[in-house]
């Protein structure tokens, strides 16, 4: 079923929290509980965006119908349907981060300044699903599922806002739009003011214990780069075997 054993402890977590999520959608009817909910849940689930991430690059399960049904649930907690990593992240960011005038997450204004946190957090955010589409002119194949997984997901959406709109929107709508946000805003020390050619000079590394066990190594983020294809459990390893050819100065180790 599973393609590594070490995904099976992150998907258990995030399946229960659909649970949980589901069960005070059809059990609690307190706004202030529920916008409580949603409040304490805006980093937890905000961090579910680095492991639908993961997914993206390598997918969890062995059977395609399972990593759907598992994109759409990760879908409802993140803001990030089927494929929108894939295109906008995979296809295109990976391709073109060391090129700002491609770059699908760039961090570099028209002008050649350097975006604010917020500006960039905003551009990123708000540019995402048109990006990722746009990449999709080259795969029309994996644009076409991206477009009819996220017109499942509106559906799913506007079904559960039609039966119970405050529930809706405390448990799923502003979830969905508050992780992409966060998404955006913590990938904004990744590569900002990098501007290199350099592949092993164009992403800052954290190898704080806490920050790489929450987010699946995302820490080893050279390492990544390099390899997008390997497994976030093995990024630790290939960062031994790269780390000499990393700037001391773009490898944090402790705080988070």
């Amino acid at each position: 079923m599973f393609k590594y054993a070490a995904d099976r402890l992150p998907v258990t977590i995030i399946l229960l929290l659909s649970v949980l999520d589901f069960s005070l959608y059809f059990i609690v009817e307190n706004v202030w509980l529920l916008a409580a909910f949603w409040l304490v849940m805006i980093v937890p689930k905000g961090n579910i965006c680095a492991w639908s991430h993961h997914h993206q690059h390598i997918l969890t399960f062995k059977q395609k119908w399972l990593n759907r049904v598992l994109e759409q649930f990760h879908a409802l907690h993140t803001g990030i349907t089927t494929n929108l990593w894939m295109l906008h992240h995979v296809l295109g960011h990976h391709q073109n981060y060391l090129d700002q005038t491609k770059d699908e997450s760039r961090w570099k204004r028209r002008s050649g300044k350097t975006m604010g946190e917020l500006e960039y957090t905003f551009a990123v955010a708000g540019t995402a699903y048109y990006r990722g589409f746009k990449v999709g002119d080259r795969f029309p194949k994996i644009q076409r599922i991206f477009v009819l997984y996220s017109m499942i997901t509106v559906l799913i959406v506007g079904i559960l806002t039609y039966f119970d709109p405050v529930a809706a929107l405390f448990l799923f709508i502003l979830p969905m739009l508050t992780s992409l946000l966060l998404t955006a805003w913590a990938t904004y020390r990744h590569h900002s003011d990098l501007d290199t050619e350099n592949e092993f000079a164009a992403s800052r590394n954290n190898l704080n214990r806490f920050y790489n066990v929450i987010t699946g190594n995302l820490g080893y983020h050279t390492a990544h780069h390099h390899e997008q294809g390997v497994h976030w459990s093995l990024l630790p390893e290939l960062h031994e075997q790269i780390q000499h050819k990393i700037p001391a100065d773009l490898i944090k180790v402790g705080s988070v």
